[in-house]
Parts: structure tokens; C-alpha cells; sequence
């Protein structure tokens, strides 16, 4: 006999024939909330050892490095609170979050000496996605 696994309205699973799902789902949940918070970290170091007063090109990497390191912050909170978050809010903010990380880590790409901020951020978004798909 098989059961299908749903969620709640927090993104949890409500009922399941394994334990071994549910621990994928907050293993999973755990990996990105600690992706996203390592990738707002390196991304917020990123941004501030940008001159303010510098080349088009080190803007756009000060903007998205601030940016992503607010969105990561912000997804990474979505993913440790236990308040009342839809499974859709999780799900858009996943996407957006993924969407950020992938972008700012093509800009650091592009950038001297980013290296390990553009890692972060692939690691972001993989480990986003692979929420999202957990979530499905």
C-alpha cells in the first residue's frame, strides 16, 4: 500500500508513508537555508570590498552583490522561521532567490578575483532548486 505525500500550508510534509521523505524535506530545507546564508555572507563581502567610486563594471558588481546578499538573506529567514508561509510563497521565493544567484554569479564571473563569490552563488542556486524540487 502507497500514500502520496501533501504538504501543509507551511511547506511541510503532512502525511507520509516514510520517514525517509520527510528527512529528505528537511535535510533539503536545512541545505538551502545554510546555502543562502553562506552565499549572503561572501556576497555582502563581496559588495564591500568594491570602490563606490569605481569602473560601470565594479558598480554592477557592488549592486548585485548587495542585492543577492539581501535576497539570500531574506529566502534564508522564509526557510528558519516557523511562522505561517504558504508552500507557494516558499516556492516563489526559492525561484527568486535561485534566479538572483544564478545572475550575480555570472557578474562575478566577470570579475577578478570573485571566484569564490560566484561559487557561492551556484552553490545557492542548486541548493534552491534542489528545494524546489522537493517541494514537487
Amino acid at each position: 500500500m502507497t500514500s502520496t505525500t501533501s504538504t501543509t500550508s507551511t511547506g511541510s510534509p503532512s502525511s507520509t508513508s516514510s520517514q525517509q521523505e520527510l528527512f529528505q524535506f528537511l535535510e533539503d530545507r536545512f541545505a538551502c537555508a545554510q546555502a543562502c546564508t553562506e552565499c549572503a555572507r561572501v556576497c555582502a563581502l563581496r559588495a564591500s570590498l568594491v570602490d563606490p567610486d569605481g569602473t560601470e563594471n565594479q558598480e554592477l558588481v557592488r549592486r548585485k552583490g548587495i542585492m543577492c546578499a539581501e535576497v539570500c538573506d531574506a529566502t534564508c529567514r522564509v526557510l528558519s522561521e516557523q511562522t505561517q508561509v504558504d508552500e507557494e510563497a516558499i516556492r516563489v521565493q526559492l525561484e527568486w532567490c535561485r534566479q538572483v544567484c544564478l545572475e550575480s554569479a555570472q557578474v562575478f564571473d566577470r570579475q577578478p578575483g570573485a571566484e569564490d563569490s560566484a561559487a557561492a552563488c551556484r552553490d545557492c542556486a542548486k541548493a534552491c532548486g534542489a528545494f524546489l524540487d522537493t517541494l514537487r
